[in-house]
């Protein structure tokens, strides 16, 4: 889990999301909007969507953009139960919670990290490998 959490609000413009999370090294934004019933993110997903349809950057406002009915993780999932989330839900990142309170995101490229430092592994078939006559 990434515990720098970039926070951005509805009217900020896109560029204005982008480069805080380029400045942080980050992926994904947590949005922070009073009318909304819980965090929101905008991710660089959302970004690189608006930039090809033509929009401008510096014009766009995030709360146009912006994912916000979300499944929210709880401190004290285990990774798996993340990674199922993510992947049946077709998201790379999700806000982790403790309570009302953000902790933290979690990306797939964290899962990955984390399974690899500890060792996990699968054998992979070589090219050509299973393949029929």
């Amino acid at each position: 889990m990434t515990a720098v959490v970039v926070t951005v609000g509805p009217g900020h413009t896109l560029r204005d999301a982008a480069r805080k999370m380029s400045d942080a090294n980050v992926g994904a934004a947590v949005v922070i909007d009073a009318d909304l019933p819980g965090p929101g993110i905008f991710t660089e997903r959302d970004l690189l969507r608006s930039g090809g349809r033509g929009e401008d950057i510096d014009v766009e406002l995030v709360r146009d953009h912006l994912s916000a009915h979300l499944i929210y993780a709880a401190a004290d999932w285990p990774l798996e139960r993340a990674a199922i989330e993510m992947s049946r839900g077709g998201f790379r990142h999700v806000i982790v919670v403790d309570g009302a309170e953000v902790i933290g995101i979690l990306s797939m490229r964290d899962i990955v990290r984390c399974w690899v430092s500890d060792g996990a592994a699968c054998d992979v078939p070589t090219a050509g490998a299973g393949a029929g006559p």
